[in-house]
């Protein structure tokens, strides 16, 4: 991880340490660097760079800082306002974009916010593009041979205009529906737009595809972003759907890029549960290439157990889409993703799409006639209890020679009756500390004797 840029994009509190100052300085930096990269390949036409927001209210902000950025050094900003990530990262791979970017903290709260960079591919941005975002904001940029204090402004015809894009979101609206190879008629679908990016998304797919849609969490103001609503507190969507005798229900997070569902029953259908469902469904029909279903450290032992009794192969990737996404790229994987519902069909997508997620585990509940619950059937998930502690540094607590002994005493004791996990948040100034374990009580109390040790350390924030 960089200095600025974690493992999803450059986060934090909105204009205290992400600011419109550095937002506009990536602008400038990016709008320069691929107008020169084109120039260089003999090309001068503008650097085109593609910007989706989620409805946070600084979110507007940090658009039109970036935007002054981009057009300042060159480059025409084309614009897909309130829309999904990976809606960004479809438009910038099917249009021919130099890169795009999507202001979004994902699941924080809305007083976070944060800026994701997706090269031309859809892909998220490579290390190397990143550490000469963080030089130049730093003012140590040194590229192309050259060492820069500033980079040049564009002049007269040279400087960059504003494209409104809002056709791009519809055309990757119509290619979500383009998907949906069954007709959805009859079946009550509940949805979670987190009032975030989905609210004016989710819905229309579904309609679109002859859903009966229920709709909640689906008026942002931006500040209600993620509040008591969405993939991290879907016990409001549990509520709905059983109150409602709705087949089945989805939930997103703020920008949509990840997607959990509950049954029929109210039962939460975790990342694990989908890569289950969704990885035995390609099997079965010999479209999983590999036989490997991608996962990371975090998945559940359950998970695991399952896919050695119906033979599917498995890989562990650290935390993160991103990791996952490079395994999956490296060794020809179709399907992979996290428990926390960030999962991707890389046939079909370059990054984690809540919706798109949505649309294949409808696809399979179509395809086999079965509830989502029955779905379930084989996967027996171990209780898991993940505490985060918020430290002053993550890295210092984490590495910590008596934090590390207590790990160690933990997973003694566990043997192979369980597991533990502790690891630092990409994104936040967290610790967390996770514990599998065969029943809540012996997951709680073993969290909390290394909570108890981080905090007697003195690296707590109280």
């Amino acid at each position: 991880m960089g200095k600025y840029f974690g493992t999803d994009g450059f986060r934090g509190e909105a204009n205290v340490n992400l600011t419109a100052d550095h937002a506009f300085k990536v602008g400038r930096f990016l709008g320069w660097y691929y107008g020169e990269l084109r120039r260089r390949n003999g090309d001068n036409e503008q650097a085109r760079i593609v910007i989706g927001k989620d409805t946070r209210r600084s979110s507007y902000m940090f658009e039109y800082s970036l935007v002054g950025g981009l057009v300042a050094s060159g480059a025409d900003a084309y614009l897909l306002h309130v829309t999904t990530t990976p809606s960004v990262a479809y438009v910038a791979r099917t249009d021919g974009f130099d890169c795009g970017i999507m202001i979004s903290a994902s699941h924080n709260p809305y007083y976070d916010n944060g800026i994701k960079l997706i090269n031309g591919q859809g892909e998220k941005m490579d290390e190397k593009t990143i550490e000469l975002v963080e030089a130049y904001i730093d003012g140590r940029l040194e590229v192309f041979g050259k060492k820069y204090g500033e980079v040049p402004f564009a002049h007269k015809d040279k400087i960059g205009c504003t494209v409104d894009y809002v056709a791009g979101r519809n055309r990757y609206m119509g290619y979500l529906i383009s998907l949906g190879i069954y007709s959805f008629k009859g079946v009550k679908v509940g949805l979670d737009c987190a009032n975030g990016s989905a609210w004016n998304i989710a819905k229309c797919v579904f309609d679109a595809l002859g859903a009966k849609t229920y709709v909640i969490n689906a008026e942002p103001d931006g500040t209600n972003i993620n509040m008591n609503a969405g993939s991290t507190h879907i016990e409001g969507l549990q509520k709905f759907v059983v109150e409602n005798g709705l087949d089945v229900g989805f939930a997103y997070d703020g920008d949509a890029d990840r997607c959990l569902c509950v049954d029929e029953k109210g039962n939460v259908i975790t990342g694990d549960h989908i890569l289950y469902i969704y990885g035995r469904y390609m099997k079965e029909r010999g479209k999983l290439v590999n036989n490997t279903v991608v996962t990371t450290v975090m998945s559940n032992f359950g998970l695991y157990k399952a896919f050695d009794e119906v033979g599917i192969d498995y890989a562990k990737t650290a935390v993160g889409d991103k990791y996952v996404y490079e395994y999956m790229c490296d060794n020809g994987c179709r399907i992979g993703g996290e428990q926390s519902g960030h999962i991707i069909f890389s046939k079909y997508a370059s990054t984690g799409d809540g919706i798109l997620t949505s649309l294949k585990m409808m696809e399979v509940m179509m395809a086999k006639k079965k509830k989502m619950s029955e779905l379930c059937e084989g996967l027996s998930i171990y209780p898991q209890v993940l505490k985060n502690a918020r430290v002053t540094d993550k890295r210092a607590a984490q590495d910590d020679a008596d934090v590390q002994a207590a790990v160690k005493k933990v997973a003694d004791s566990l043997g192979d009756s369980g597991r533990i996990l502790v690891r630092e948040s990409g994104t936040e100034p967290l610790v967390r500390v996770m514990v599998e374990a065969e029943t809540d009580e012996i997951c709680s109390k073993y969290v909390e004797s290394v909570i108890d040790v981080i905090r007697e350390k003195g690296y707590m924030c109280e």
